[in-house]
């Protein structure tokens, strides 16, 4: 270090450099400055202010985990599976749907313990902008209804109805739900005494923040929770926190127009149970693949092909190494 030193000072100095216009910056300037490229004149971009009177609307509190599930949470079925959807006017439906496949029946050993079973569903759809009736009817009894009706441009009313024939088992739920300019509230009625309430809030454009609690007067039971999302272009982040002692993180990548990638946590403080998984979401251009892996050692996809106008192929796939418990199925849907 030392002779490169004494060399450099023995050098003879370079001539001096042309005259700069008057006003131009240097070429070379002093410290950080000179090593830094300079911005050309109007780059200079003002910060953008936010209003935080005219944020955008949140999701609803329900869905705050929608790009996750999409991902992680995919239709899976085994078996045999058939849908047909056929629209008899522009608003109203009618819809069949046939099963084929195996049962898990709870057992005292380690040993999955299946059983045959099959199960027609059928099912009309009335809707309307304002007005959402979906009914099905299966061969065991069960019967569903929901009804979405809006009551005003802001407040809706939902209703999910299950009656079933055997005693204690039919539900029975009543939402209204009020979308303001930023932020949604929830009031709920159900059977058994439930009564519960939500309220998502928008903080920044890209950040929302909400609350909920409930009461089950039959058990006597009471929980609140906290949630967080944030969202932007590329990505979805959301957190959730509840009494019950559940921590539950999900955070999904927009990779490209096609590629997503999805992940969650979820840690159950009541039973020490922790669970994560992994999963993507490819969209080709006749096909669709979704598919995790979780740390239970559970392998699963799910994968829609488009035939034609009208016309699914699916194929479903589901593999638990440590349980030894395989399930597949495949499927198709016809109907608008």
């Amino acid at each position: 270090m030392g002779s490169a030193a004494s060399a450099a000072s023995d050098a003879a100095p370079p001539p001096p450099s042309p005259a700069q216009p008057h006003g131009a910056a240097p070429p070379y300037g002093v410290g950080l400055a000179g090593i830094l490229p300079q911005k050309p004149d109007g780059d200079d971009k003002k910060e953008e202010k936010v209003d935080y009177l005219n944020l955008p609307c949140p999701v609803p509190y329900e869905e705050i985990q929608r790009e996750a599930l999409m991902s992680l949470k995919p239709e899976l079925f085994e078996g045999l599976r058939f849908d047909f959807t056929k629209m008899l006017t522009q608003k109203f439906a009618l819809s069949h749907s046939v099963l084929m496949g195996s049962l898990e029946v709870p057992s005292q050993s380690a040993d999955v313990i299946k059983v045959p079973t099959s199960q027609y569903e059928f099912g009309a759809n009335f809707l309307d902008p304002k007005l959402m009736l979906i009914g099905r009817l299966m061969t065991d009894g069960r019967l569903n209804a929901r009804v979405k009706c809006d009551l005003t441009e802001n407040l809706a009313l939902k209703i999910n109805a299950q009656l079933t024939s055997e005693p204690h088992y039919s539900q029975g739920m009543f939402n209204f739900d009020y979308k303001g300019t930023d932020y949604r509230a929830q009031f709920q009625i159900g059977n058994n005494a439930f009564y519960g309430a939500n309220y998502i809030q928008s903080v920044t454009p890209n950040l929302s923040m909400g609350t909920e609690i409930f009461w089950l007067g039959q058990q006597r039971k009471s929980g609140i929770g906290f949630n967080s999302r944030y969202n932007t272009d590329k990505m979805v982040g959301t957190l959730q926190v509840a009494s019950t002692g559940i921590v539950a993180l999900s955070y999904v990548q927009k990779v490209s127009e096609k590629v997503s990638l999805a992940t969650d946590f979820m840690y159950n403080h009541m039973s020490r149970d922790v669970t994560s998984s992994v999963g993507y979401d490819y969209i080709l251009r006749q096909c669709r693949l979704r598919g995790k892996v979780d740390s239970n050692g559970v392998v699963a996809a799910y994968l829609e092909e488009r035939l034609n106008m009208g016309v699914n192929f699916l194929l479903s796939a589901e593999i638990d190494h440590p349980k030894k418990n395989y399930k597949f199925g495949f499927g198709m849907t016809v109907g608008e």
